[in-house]
């Protein structure tokens, strides 16, 4: 079973004080680059993996998809989502997307933010996603950039000019990583860009478009603490589509 640190009283505290937790997909600096990768959802069963509040499965039904499933783990975040949800066309499910079942062709859209870096195996969960979309589907999702997760111990250097640098430690050894996130030794995956996109292809998807998020000068001038993602990318954004 995955590890469920969402459900941890001072974990989700710290969560949910996050801007993007409490603005929503406004408060996420990645989502304009997010929304131009996605398709038009009109009439659209849409699946919201790690759906988390719920954000992206209410956005979907409001953007004209026919209905939208979100499936988290947290006991927490499930209850927050059907709280804030009163559409009788959405609805959330406790599930481990690590043993995830799935009804075949049941889905047009696959979607998930933030989440597939707590997934050992992706290959597997990709092949799962794959099976319940219907011919032509669209897979959208993000996930911490690889270069971010391989920095175990991150801390910012200084260059012979005195430039900021990132350390990238150990990117070719996949695996586990630990780090203090809102909670002590909190269990993530480092999987290499590679292995991400060909666990992709061996599931039989087609990559259709891959970016490394960083964000705007604009971005920057309203929340200069985004300034340091310029310096190393911190998210894999990617659209497959079967």
């Amino acid at each position: 079973m995955a590890q469920n640190i969402y459900d941890k009283p001072e974990f989700f505290a710290g969560y949910s004080a996050l801007p993007r937790q409490v603005h929503g997909l406004a408060g996420a600096p990645e989502w304009p680059a997010v929304r131009a990768m996605l398709p038009d959802l009109a009439g659209k069963r849409v699946l919201d993996l790690g759906c988390g509040f719920g954000w992206f499965t209410r956005w979907a039904r409001e953007n004209g998809a026919a209905r939208a499933l979100g499936i988290d783990l947290s006991q927490n975040m499930i209850a927050r989502a059907r709280a804030d949800t009163t559409d009788p066309m959405v609805s959330f499910e406790i599930a481990d997307l690590e043993k995830l079942v799935l009804p075949r062709a049941g889905f047009d859209v696959a979607y998930s933010a933030l989440t597939f870096h707590y997934i050992e195996d992706f290959g597997t969960l990709a092949a799962t996603v794959r099976q319940a979309l219907t011919p032509g589907a669209h897979f959208v999702f993000t996930i911490e950039h690889p270069i971010f997760m391989a920095a175990a111990h991150p801390h910012w250097l200084s260059d012979e000019d005195g430039r900021k640098t990132w350390p990238v430690n150990g990117y070719s050894r996949e695996g586990e990583r630990r780090t203090d996130w809102f909670a002590s030794g909190v269990l993530k995956y480092h999987r290499t860009v590679a292995t991400t996109l060909n666990s992709l292809i061996g599931a039989g998807f087609a990559i259709r478009q891959v970016e490394e998020f960083a964000p705007t000068a604009g971005q920057i001038a309203e929340n200069p603490d985004l300034a340091e993602e310029v310096e190393r990318p911190m998210m894999l954004l990617v659209s497959a589509q079967r």
